[in-house]
């Protein structure tokens, strides 16, 4: 919501001055509301100074994302008439201001605000971190909100692994702030790596995505972090199970901000309460500083980080079942282009690491990233945005922990040669048949890896109803001697049919290298073998807006996926043993989405996500395009949220999915029987304690995931006469948090 003015821009007539002048003034308003800075893009003198005067005394109501109060740049177009020389029977009586609006005889100046922003993408679902607060079961995080959304199949309940549309969760694309991430989860069904006060909004890029991101064969998701406030502001929670704080400052009379946030968890406390041999910790943090050099240029720093552990309370290292970390330190340049766009470029720094000593492997990658982006109006209705992306990536890989001593670099390989006497590129040839160490070492060897890309889109409002934003990506890939080269034409176009009905329609090509089978730090496989995974992606659908603040959207999707390496789609279909990580399939996934939404904030809010798909495999035992082993006809989440009075606010969410398919009978493999159905209910009950004033709040809240109790269905072992399902759970969370806002 933009800026408004509060009262009226009063502005004395100069003294001296003759005549009509009209001025654009560019106004930065706080989170205050107050004018924070005042510059005359458009104007003379002497009416200039009286107008910069005057601007730095009006107030504004802050411009406002979701509930949360922003700095926002506004133009503001201001008209002097030259004032009425009427006789007065005092000769000494002062001539009227010309801009006073208290005559009835003078028209009242018009005032004219222009808000420059970035158009919602047609093919996003977003959900806003107001929004959020109020879902049952996302624990206030809006990373674990992406599940309830349409086109979203979850692996299962609770574990945060999810297929996109079809695509698998190592295809799936996780970005804050533009930034990668590796992961998005805390282990042991934690919450997500950000503290949640960081994020703004996510939004979910099942297909056709923005050529601004690239190089992954799925969908995308995307959050985006908070603006800087003109403010001292901050949120904190402490749960059962983990505590966080996250504070913003300005400085420098609001040229700069600084913002610190965390959370660490107690669990492995907990868990010895309970007599268990078993540590489950994590930890996140979050640092932020940015300084204005002026009217036009920012500076910014973003550094933050996770790490969880896993593991039984000892002191052998082979002890410890699971560690993984990453940290990030970006660096960003922003200009902004007045009234037409602006610059931005970025360094971006990291680290990821990865131990799992029970299959007795180890990963470390250090990245690094630079990318520029320009946006840009070329004209009325035309939007360029352009950029270019380089990244290097380290891996250190050590397929055992035994090779190596702690403290001591990963040996290198001895170097190889071909017949013509020039270093060998690729794995070294095996006389038998690789072992499980070998078979390691082959697909994740320890490299550098580069990749090199560009985009270009461009938003082109063809009529007032019909836009229309055409892009292409490229990217060339190099990875241990192998080089591989992606075009992707990318296209998303809206018809708005009526001032309630817009049709939706998207069409791209994605690609990336081959992936591990769920996004694990560090785990990358390496050499580009078998060439790119590369994917086809197209939808339509229709969005028809239904009276207070409803919303219903349907679309139709269908998804073609080639030279996948899906291991986790084919790894139950299958009896065949000489599957491996890098085994290569194709596959489709086509079905409908439906989206009944009103914003949870409200009174009485609530949602409908519902998807009816399909998801297939080429089966690689000749069995032709049989279901993805995580193949979901039926994904329903249904929630609804209500203010009860006296600050007390309910809500409850509904979860329902019909179940994958066995693959197993005690006749053999026999793709048309499933798994049974899972459903669980997840309920929320916050009161709350609002401050005096500034919008601030204390809160209780209590939230329990799977209040049902509900055991799910994960798999099915069959012999010659009979068969047995495996369940696991019930996966139960509870939490009960004491929260605020100042």
């Amino acid at each position: 919501m933009p800026p408004s003015l509060i009262g009226e821009a009063l502005v004395e007539y100069p003294a001296g001055a003759t005549g009509a002048a009209e001025l654009i003034l560019e106004l930065v308003i706080g989170t205050d509301g107050a004018v924070r800075d005042a510059r005359v893009l458009e104007g003379a003198e002497p009416f200039a100074a009286a107008a910069l005067a005057a601007a730095r005394q009006w107030r504004f109501e802050a411009a406002r994302r979701g509930d949360a109060a922003v700095p926002a740049r506004i133009r503001f177009q201001l008209r002097f008439r030259e004032p009425e020389r009427v006789p007065q029977p005092q000769p000494e009586a002062a001539p009227d201001s010309a801009s006073t609006p208290k005559n009835p005889d003078r028209p009242p100046v018009p005032i004219e605000v222009t808000v420059s922003g970035q158009r919602p993408e047609p093919l996003a679902q977003s959900f806003s971190r107001a929004e959020v607060r109020q879902l049952p079961g996302a624990f206030g995080d809006a990373f674990r909100a992406i599940e309830a959304l349409p086109g979203v199949t979850p692996i299962a309940s609770g574990v945060p692994f999810f297929y996109v549309r079809g695509a698998p969760p190592g295809n799936v694309g996780y970005f804050l702030d533009g930034i990668r991430l590796p992961l998005l989860y805390h282990v042991g069904l934690g919450p997500s790596v950000v503290h949640p006060a960081m994020v703004s909004r996510v939004d979910l890029y099942p297909g056709a995505y923005p050529t601004r991101y690239g190089r992954f064969a799925g969908g995308i998701v995307a959050g985006e972090v908070t603006q800087p406030r003109d403010e001292l502001w901050g949120e904190w929670q402490l749960r059962l199970f983990d505590a966080g704080a996250l504070a913003e400052a300005p400085f420098a009379d609001g040229r700069g901000h600084v913002l610190l946030g965390g959370r660490y968890s107690y669990t492995a406390y907990l868990i010895s309460l309970l007599g268990q041999d078993v540590r489950l910790e994590y930890w996140d943090y979050q640092a932020r500083a940015s300084y204005r050099l002026g009217a036009q240029d920012t500076l910014g720093v973003f550094v933050f980080g996770s790490f969880d552990y896993f593991g039984e309370e000892s002191n052998d290292p082979d002890d410890d079942l699971f560690s993984t970390e990453f940290h990030r330190i970006d660096l960003r340049y922003r200009h902004e282009l007045v009234g037409v766009g602006e610059f931005t470029t970025g360094l971006t720094l990291g680290i990821d690491r990865t131990r799992v000593a029970e299959n007795a492997g180890t990963a470390r990658d250090r990245r690094a990233e630079l990318r520029s982006e320009l946006r840009t109006q070329l004209g009325t209705g035309l939007e360029l945005r352009t950029g270019v992306d380089a990244a290097l990536d380290a891996y250190s890989i050590a397929a055992s922990i035994s090779d190596r001593v702690d403290g001591e670099p990963d040996a290198e390989p001895a170097p190889r040669f071909d017949p013509n006497g020039q270093p060998a590129a690729g794995p070294p040839p095996l006389a038998e048949a690789p072992s499980d160490d070998e078979r390691f070492r082959i697909l994740f060897p320890s490299r550098t890896d580069q990749v090199v890309g560009g985009f270009a889109e461009l938003g082109w409002q063809a009529t007032r109803r019909v836009r229309v934003v055409p892009g292409l990506r490229a990217d060339v890939y190099a990875s241990a001697g192998a080089l591989a080269l992606s075009l992707e034409p990318r296209v998303s176009a809206e018809f708005r049919v009526s001032e309630r009905l817009t049709l939706k329609h998207g069409l791209g090509l994605a690609a990336q290298p081959p992936s591990f089978v769920a996004p694990v730090a560090g785990f990358e496989i390496g050499g580009l073998p078998g060439g790119l995974q590369r994917s086809v992606q197209s939808s339509a659908g229709l969005e028809y807006a239904l009276p207070d603040g409803m919303k219903l959207s349907l679309t139709l999707f269908q998804n073609a996926f080639f030279n996948m390496t899906d291991l986790l789609s084919l790894a139950r279909s299958s009896d065949d043993q000489n599957l491996q990580l890098d085994t290569r399939t194709r596959g489709r996934a086509y079905g409908l989405e439906l989206l009944f939404h009103r914003d949870l904030s409200r009174r009485l809010g609530g949602f409908l996500a519902y998807t009816l798909s399909r998801s297939e495999r080429s089966s690689p035992v000749g069995l032709g395009h049989i279901p993805s082993s995580f193949d979901r006809t039926h994904v329903l989440n249904a929630a609804l949220g209500y203010d009860l009075g006296g600050n007390f606010r309910a809500g409850g969410r509904f979860v329902f999915y019909t179940g994958n398919p066995s693959f197993a009978s005690p006749a053999g493999i026999s793709p048309g029987d499933r798994l049974p159905m899972f459903h669980r209910l997840d309920l929320r009950l916050e009161k709350r304690w609002p401050f005096a004033d500034g919008g601030g709040f204390s809160a209780l809240v209590l939230e329990v995931l799977n209040t049902t109790l509900s055991k799910e269905v994960v798999s099915r072992d069959c012999d010659d006469q009979r068969c047995r399902d495996q369940a696991i759970g019930p996966v139960t969370i509870p939490s009960l948090s004491f929260e605020g806002r100042f």
